[in-house]
């Protein structure tokens, strides 16, 4: 389209030529550089992650699941991937897991959910829940990214390797690292085992206890 373009204004520059001008305020063709910055407000954020289109996960998605909570939280929780009821409902954590999340917040860190800010890295179902897609998360992951800049939290509580990976770089398995700290410059990170995990394996639940109250303590 480019080459076309720029082939019919060198013709007509020719025609011009023929007729005797010498100077003309026709301009080459040229492509317009997308604006590839994201939103500077959690609303508007928002509405451009539900518009998105940027991976094939846009074509089997029912709706964008994308973070709630309040918008100050000191703490925040980022996840992996919404689930089927998260899928169906567009809200976040909708289904059991979010239950035990919820029991999490609220009887041991002494918190509710609404002081508190959930995410995930994709914010679309993946086909293949067990392994998402590399390709899908990289290209999900600015919106974490920016989400974290806006609420800016004190602490991140990172469910699961995935979420821990990509916050901290290290791809320890989630056995060695929950409940460890991780700083960076601007926050902190504490990996804790999903609670989805947690509803498959029960017997963790002394383990995850342990951990909020580390995150208790930090709070």
């Amino acid at each position: 389209m480019k080459n076309l373009k720029n082939a019919l204004l060198l013709k007509q520059l020719y025609q011009l030529k023929n007729l005797g001008y010498r100077y003309t305020s026709v301009s080459i063709f040229k492509d317009e550089e997308p604006n590839l910055t994201l939103p500077h407000s959690l609303e508007e954020l928002k509405k451009q992650a539900h518009n998105c289109h940027l991976c094939t996960l846009s074509k089997t998605r029912n709706k964008v699941v994308f973070g709630e909570g309040n918008s100050n939280a000191t703490l925040m929780f980022v996840g992996d991937m919404p689930s089927s009821s998260d899928d169906s409902s567009g809200k976040i954590w909708s289904d059991r897991a979010g239950s035990t999340l919820n029991k999490m917040i609220e009887n041991v860190l002494g918190l509710t959910r609404e002081t508190v800010y959930c995410t995930n890295i994709l914010k679309c179902r993946a086909q293949d829940t067990l392994n998402p897609s590399s390709s899908h998360t990289h290209t999900c992951y600015p919106y974490l990214l920016k989400e974290i800049e806006l609420v800016s939290p004190k602490i991140i509580v990172a469910f699961g390797e995935l979420a821990y990976t990509y916050l901290t770089q290290d791809d320890s398995p989630i056995e060695k690292i929950h409940g460890m700290v991780y700083q960076t410059e601007h926050y902190k990170v504490i990996g804790m085992y999903h609670p989805n995990h947690l509803l498959k394996n029960p017997s963790l639940k002394k383990e995850v206890f342990e951990d909020l109250k580390k995150l208790k303590a930090l709070l």
